[in-house]
Formats: C-alpha cells, structure tokens, sequence
C-alpha cells in the first residue's frame, strides 16, 4: 500500500494558472467573446482622451468643431456599450470557469482516499470545498475588472507612443516605483495569504470537532476547555488577517506616490515639448488626461494584488484536490469474477491503526471471521472495543493497515480492495449511526441510491422498512420537501429512508453500524423490525446497539480490545456464561426496568 500524505496537498501557482487557462479555453466561445467585447470597450477608453486632445487643437486653431464633436458621442456610446458588454461576457466567463472547477473539486473531495481524509481531517476538506470555492468565486467580478484594466494598460501604452515617444517615456518613469513596490510587497503575500487560509483550515477543524463532540463536551464539563480552543483558534485566523491587511495597507500607500510621479513627469515633460514646439497642447492634453484615466485601471491591477493572492492561495488548494490521484483503476476479470449473488464475507488476519508507525496503537488485532451467504452476524462489546471500526472496514469505507476483507462465491474470493468505489458500493450497502437526509423531495432523497426508480419501486421499499404510510400520510406524499430548512424529520424516520435507500440499490451484502442506536426507546423496536426486513436473505454485519438485535441474527460475535473475544448463536454464548452472558444479563435488567416503571 503506498504512503499517504498527512496533510491534503497546496498546488504551485504554476500548476494552478495552467489548470485555470485550461479551463477557460474550454469555453473557447465565451472567451473569445469576452476578449472581444473587452479590447473594443479598452479602445475606446483609450480613443477619447485622444479626441479630447484634438479637440483643444481645433479650438485653439479655430476650426470647425462639429465633426470632432459627433466623433466623441459615437465613441463614447459604442464605449459605453461594449464596456456593458465586456462585463457581461467576462464575469459569464469566470462563472463557467468557477463552476467548473466547484464541479471538479466536489467530485474528487468525494472520491477522496478515505485513508487521506482520516489523516487530513475533515476541517481541511471542509474549508476548501466552502471557504474556498467561495473565495475564488467571489473573485470572478475582480477577474473581470484586472482583464480589463490589463488590456486597458497595453492600449494606453500603444496611444501614448501615438502621441510622442517622448511622452510615452515620461509615462513610463510610474513604473519602477510600482516595480519597487511589488517587489517587497509579492514576497510577502503569498506566503501570508496562504497561511491565512491555513489557520482558516484549523479553525473549520476545531469547530466541526466542537459540533459534533457537542454531547461529549458537555458530558466530560469540557465546555471551558473547547471554548478556549475555539477562541485561540479564531485569535489565530484573526492574526494571520492582520498581518495580511497590514502588508496591503502599506502596499496601497505606495501607490498614491507612483501616481504622483508619474503625473508629475509627464507634466514637466510635455511642458519642455510644448515650449520647443516639438508637441502640441492638444497631445500633452490628451496624454494628461489619458494618464488620468489609467489611474484606475492601474489602481485595479496593483490594488487587486490583495484579492488575487487570497484568490490565488484559494485556488492553490483547490487544485491540490483536483490534482489528487486517482485509485488505480481495478482489473477487468477481477471485477467480473467477484460474486454479486449469495456473497459472503471472509476476514483474515485484520489490523488497523489510525496513526502511523511501528508503536501506532492497534484497534483491530488480528480478527478472523466469516459471514456465510445469506447469514448474519451481529457484534456487540463494550464502547472503543473496535466494534465501528471493523464494520468500517468490511464495509469497504476505508481499508485496513493489514489483513484482507474478501468477498466469496461460487468462483471465488476477490479482496475488496482489488474492486473500485462503484464496485464496492453494487455488492456491500452500509449504513451509520447517523443517516443524512438530503434536501429536497422524498423522492429524490429515496432515488439517490437508485436513479431512475419508478414511484411503485419507491412505495415498495417503504413498505419493506415500514415507511410506507407515514410518507404517504403527507399531504405531498413522495413530493415533499424534506432536509435542513424543510421538513423536519426524527431521526428514526431518517433512518427508515436510510433503510429504504439500502433496499432500492439490493446490494446482497449489508452492514448495519448501529443503525437503530439513535430511534430513542419509543421507535427502537419499530426499527429494529426495519433493519431484520433489510437484512432478511442477505449476507449482513451488524453492530447492535440493543443485544435484542443481536440475538435475531444467524451468529454473534462479542469484541474486546480490538480483538473477537467470543462467537456464536445466542443461545451458545449464554450457556458459555462469559461476556455476552453478563452484558445479556446487564442490558435485560436495564430494558426491563423501565417497563416496570410503566406497568406501575
């Protein structure tokens, strides 16, 4: 198995602005389109300041100033026009290339190495598939302004050298000082920018850990603790913002001098030109005021140096998920010979560890098992025996650090994995503790797992996991809008759709972590009924929250410290009298009392 990174990796800027100009020459009409409108609106800005310089040419030599004026208001409204146009076609531009590259980092953040993610953690992964993408996408309206201010740049250039080199030179003396300014500046951004979004990264972390150890914390009195971890993470972000902010503001001062120079020397410049008759005041008009236009876009193209490298460092992270390999593709007869009917699970000499490591601490030690085709087996044990942890790796969620998990039939064994993610997940459905329901209807929550599925399909699902009359009580039945900011529904109805989705793929291997832990005691039979429906005539791996799961299945296995401790029918291990006795005895007493207390 070849060694992960511990970190998801940052592209060079190189790799970035290549995937970036790839991207967007995908879109060779919209581009073309935007180049287009943008060197015509760039045109005409450059154009009036020079008909502006005519203009004082004509007066003073007392000609006719009709034409000219008629000249300017064509200018002006075709500048006006494709300066409209310009933006329209860039910023549709950058929002093809934004979603394009949203589309790309979201697929393979979801077909990440599950290894990788456990090593990164879901902090990183989170804050660049939001905060990210969401940077660089605000950034489409910059990306418009910098396009146009650079082309903007070029043609001032040309119309100044149409003036008089000389005034052409005069203009160029803003540049060392904007030269100087970059140069200290540049060094320093990128590095600060990208440890901005660095600290941002483990803030995401410390939060999504604050969340979802929300009952942890408060069961431990670890809410002073993790506020302060909260607030040192944030007092970090902040810094890392200051710092960056500060640098630009700096940056920005430099700016007004430049201008300053630059103006100042252009003036003194056509002054000296004017007096020996070399130019005309029309033409150091026109250069005056065409430097005066250039203060914007230049202020863009220099002043944006803040927003592109936060925008840059964004994308930096973006590409180094797009840019993550690929699994090696399966072999074609591998695939074809491993079983999609009567499968059974066969476990060899498994280990895992989540570090790395020779002393990495081992939380599945050596498990051997096998799960006979059309037989289930539950796994009961204490809490951190490794229960979630080998349901984890049979269900082919990430692999283990040693040891195999093979799917068997009639021609074979295959490892699982030899197969990819999509052939995995046709032969072995999984379900959480904790289910998603998406948002939108019911249906599309239930046709995730299989698209294309008729209405009828969908009742018939419903009705294996006792759902079918709830979903059809509501009064848009399938067509009712459920997920966050929908409908709210309990978790146990959360996990009966979970269910019914695990029924419409049919995969003939399934493992259930504790599906029914989270129905509470009022729905924890009725689930449990669901979950035997979906497990009835398929091979299944069961963590059972409630020992009454258990005792239903074909065998169990009881887990202590990583290891299969005891195994066998019910009724077998309470005659061992061992562990699975003194926890049926345990858990009998405590599902019994509170029946007591309501007969009472």
């Amino acid at each position: 198995m070849n060694a992960l990174p511990t970190a998801l990796p940052v592209a060079p800027g190189r790799r970035s602005a290549a995937v970036l100009a790839r991207t967007a020459t995908a879109h060779r009409g919209e581009l073309a389109a935007a180049l287009t409108t943008t060197v015509l609106s760039s045109g005409g800005t450059v154009v009036l300041p020079l008909l502006l310089g005519r203009a004082v040419d004509v007066v003073r030599a007392g000609d006719p100033l009709t034409p000219l004026l008629v000249q300017l208001s064509v200018v002006a409204v075709l500048t006006a026009v494709t300066t409209a146009l310009a933006r329209r076609d860039a910023e549709r531009l950058g929002a093809s290339i934004a979603a394009d590259l949203r589309e790309r980092v979201v697929d393979r953040s979801l077909r990440m190495n599950p290894r990788l993610l456990e090593r990164a953690g879901s902090g990183d992964v989170a804050s660049r598939v939001t905060e990210d993408v969401e940077l660089f996408t605000s950034s489409v309206q910059l990306g418009a302004n910098v396009l146009t201010a650079a082309i903007t740049v070029v043609l001032s250039a040309v119309g100044f050298w149409a003036l008089d080199w000389r005034l052409a030179l005069a203009f160029c003396v803003v540049f060392p000082v904007y030269a100087l300014s970059l140069r200290w500046y540049l060094p320093k951004a990128g590095p600060l920018y990208a440890n901005e979004r660095a600290v941002a990264a483990q803030r995401s972390q410390v939060f999504l850990q604050s969340l979802h150890g929300a009952s942890t914390v408060q069961a431990y009195g670890m809410a002073d603790l993790q506020g302060e971890r909260v607030r040192a993470a944030s007092a970090r972000t902040v810094g890392a913002s200051r710092a960056a902010l500060g640098t630009f503001a700096r940056f920005s001062m430099s700016m007004n001098g430049a201008e300053a120079v630059g103006l100042s020397a252009l003036l003194l410049t056509g002054f000296q030109l004017v007096r020996t008759g070399t130019v005309t005041v029309g033409a150091v008009t026109a250069a005056a005021l065409l430097f005066h236009r250039l203060f914007g876009p230049l202020g863009t193209l220099l002043l944006s140096f803040d927003e592109v490298s936060r925008a840059a460092a964004a994308l930096n992270r973006l590409v180094g998920v797009v840019d993550l390999p690929e699994d090696p593709a399966p072999q074609a007869d591998v695939v074809a010979r491993a079983p999609r009917e009567h499968v059974g699970i066969r476990v060899r000499g498994l280990t895992h560890s989540y570090a790395d490591g020779p002393d990495a601490p081992l939380v599945l030690r050596g498990i051997d098992v096998e799960v006979p085709a059309g037989t289930s087996l539950a796994v009961v044990g204490e809490s951190g025996a490794g229960k979630t942890t080998l349901a984890a790796v049979v269900g082919g969620v990430f692999p283990a650090t040693g040891g195999t998990v093979e799917l068997t039939g009639a021609r074979g064994a295959v490892d699982l994995t030899d197969l990819d993610a999509g052939s995995v997940r046709e032969r072995v459905g999984v379900i959480a503790q904790e289910s998603h329901v998406f948002t939108g209807t019911l249906r599309e929550d239930l046709t995730l797992a299989r698209p294309g599925a008729t209405d009828d399909e969908v009742h018939a699902a419903l009705r294996v996991v006792d759902g079918d009359d709830w979903v059809s009580a509501l009064p848009a039945g399938l067509d009712t809008r459920v997920g966050p900011g929908e409908l709210p529904l309990s978790q146990a109805r959360a996990q009966q759709l979970a269910l019914a989705r695990l029924v419409l793929r049919d995969p003939p291997v399934v493992v259930l972590d504790e599906a029914t832990a989270e129905a509470g005691s009022a729905g924890a039979r009725d689930l449990e009924q669901s979950a035997e429906a979906v497990v009835r005539g398929r091979t299944a791996l069961v963590v059972a929250h409630r020992l009454s799961q258990a005792a239903v299945c074909d065998r169990i296995a009881v887990m202590a410290d990583g290891e299969i401790a005891e195994i066998g029918t019910h009724a077998e291990l309470l005659t061992l009298g061992g562990r699975y006795a003194r926890l049926w005895d345990t858990w009998s007493r405590t599902a019994q009392a509170p029946q007591a207390a309501a007969d009472t």
